[in-house]
């Protein structure tokens, strides 16, 4: 045992505090710092994307681009609001799932449909991964696996096992590093038409029960633009008109706009709306939602959503917000 007093004291505890905040500082530089803090979404323990990423930054406080009114007309002013997920939907869980696997589960080879724009693998998928949709969807069919040892997100787009699984083919498949903000190569696909992660864009039930989606919601448009801008990397232009809105566009849900009366579930995501926008990700029904689906949705209250439409919303000038890896 020993002790100090007076001025050796004082000098004790800040050499600790110093030592302290150099650590602190060190963890930031080789960019674990914001991880700790547990700022951003939590999934299966890993934190999704560092809280610069464009999908954790709020967008209430930014201004108006300039052009906003065009581009909302261009999706469609009148237009309701439709939340894309829920419990069940023509016999299938409805939304976009995803599966969370630990560093145990093997690994499979996928061949893609456009392999120059796909991440090769190969893909920690279970035989019984959830696909969008169901087994015998015609649709999308997303297939997102999180390796929670690796805190890694592996996603397909037009996902079919082979095989018992053993093997899959996709249209196209991309593999994030959930610590890092690496976009993919300008020009390349994902899993998603606007070369954006689909895991960071859903609405979660578990988020929602907590009280807030803290993030940026995923959403789609009927025509949009053959160009991009950040963070998206990726254009699938279906129209010619004047103000499509480019992949990557980022609306938010205005200030303005009185969401109090909505049911619980519902406010949530509104509020979201509100503090985080959502980002355009792909082409599809105008101002249409990701989520995850979950059986303790509430089918009723999420599409009184539908009380919100075009007109509600605003595009966002995201010129001020952090770039990282741009």
């Amino acid at each position: 045992m020993w002790s100090v007093t007076g001025a050796r004291a004082r000098a004790a505890v800040g050499l600790a505090i110093a030592v302290a905040l150099i650590a602190v500082a060190s963890l930031g530089r080789a960019g674990l710092g914001r991880a700790a803090v547990g700022s951003g979404p939590v999934i299966a323990g890993c934190h999704v994307f560092p809280a610069d990423n464009p999908w954790n930054e709020p967008v209430a406080g930014l201004p108006v681009a300039p052009d906003s009114a065009r581009y909302i007309a261009a999706i469609g002013s009148d237009a309701p609001v439709h939340p894309d997920f829920g419990t069940v939907w023509d016999g299938a869980p409805n939304g976009i799932p995803y599966v969370v696997v630990g560093g145990w589960q093997r690994r499979v080879p996928v061949r893609f449909q456009y392999a120059s724009e796909s991440d090769r693998g190969p893909y920690p998928i279970p035989p019984n991964a959830p696909i969008e949709g169901g087994p015998k969807s015609t649709g999308d069919r997303h297939v997102l696996v999180l390796d929670r040892a690796t805190c890694t997100d592996y996603e397909l787009f037009a996902a079919y096992p082979h095989a018992g699984g053993r093997y899959w083919t996709a249209g196209s498949g991309a593999i994030f590093h959930l610590s890092s903000d690496a976009l993919r190569p300008a020009g390349w696909t994902s899993a998603d038409a606007a070369g954006l992660p689909i895991l960071p864009g859903l609405a979660r039930y578990a988020e929602v029960k907590a009280g807030a989606i803290d993030h940026a919601l995923r959403f789609t448009a009927p025509c949009t633009a053959p160009r991009f801008v950040y963070p998206a990397r990726h254009e699938a232009s279906t129209c010619s008109a004047r103000w499509a809105p480019p992949m990557g566009l980022r609306v938010r849900l205005k200030a303005s706009v009185n969401v109090s009366g909505l049911p619980y579930q519902a406010r949530i995501v509104a509020q979201a709306l509100k503090r985080y926008g959502m980002i355009l990700a792909d082409n599809g029904s105008p101002w249409y939602i990701s989520g995850a689906p979950d059986p303790r949705w509430n089918d009723s209250a999420l599409h009184l959503l539908d009380e919100l439409n075009g007109g509600d919303f605003e595009v966002v000038d995201t010129a001020a917000l952090p770039h990282p890896a741009a």
